[in-house]
């Protein structure tokens, strides 16, 4: 008697939880599907984790090289594509050192990954001299000695050329402004805004 009231029980709870979820009485089942549904269409394509080829705009030129996609750009451009003056120094997006200029705007190298470099001009330093002829600005540099070791010059050099490219004459103190994202460990800042200044006096003389 009680093996066939605890048979007809299971059978009944049963019964009761398919008409539920057949009538759509199970609370929010409905719309988490739908949420999942609706997650599926927004989830962009992930690229990766294996190397992928993509398409580069570097110096005017069109490049292709194959990384993968957590590569950064100043990884790119050194280690694929044989461009080594943006020089890998604190890789943390502190000294500048890696400074390119991306759409004119200047980045650091090591922020950016080369994937998301697609589609964009990329300036790097080895762009600015033009058949041996330096730019104002480098030319600047030699002339007031504001640079030592080096390795932060490349990146110093290439954010000079973007500030200028928007003030055509700057200040001492506007020049500090405009380049505080850059750092030199020998200390030769003197020379360096010395330099700009006298690359803008250039610029405005019809210099490049």
């Amino acid at each position: 008697m009680s093996e066939s009231r605890e048979f007809s029980r299971r059978r009944f709870l049963k019964g009761v939880g398919v008409g539920a979820v057949a009538a759509g009485a199970v609370p929010g089942l409905e719309n988490e599907a739908g949420a999942k549904a609706a997650k599926a269409k927004r989830t962009p394509n992930v690229h990766g984790p294996d190397a992928m080829e993509i398409a580069l705009d570097v110096n005017g030129e069109a490049r292709r090289v194959t990384v993968e996609p957590r590569v950064t750009l100043l990884d790119a451009l050194r280690n694929h594509l044989d461009l080594t003056g943006a020089k890998k120094v604190c890789d943390r997006a502190t000294c500048g050192a890696c400074t390119v200029l991306v759409d004119g705007k200047p980045i650091y190298g090591c922020t950016m990954l080369a994937v998301a470099a697609q589609g964009k001009k990329i300036e790097t330093v080895e762009s600015l001299a033009s058949d041996g002829e330096l730019t104002a600005i480098q030319s600047a540099f030699v002339k007031n000695d504001a640079q030592q070791c080096g390795f932060c010059t490349p990146g110093f050099v290439v954010a000079c050329e973007s500030f200028l490219r928007t003030n055509d004459d700057p200040t001492r103190e506007q020049v500090c402004e405009g380049l505080g994202g850059n750092l030199c460990r020998c200390g030769t800042y003197v020379g360096i805004k010395a330099a700009v200044v006298d690359a803008a006096r250039a610029k405005r003389g019809g210099g490049r």
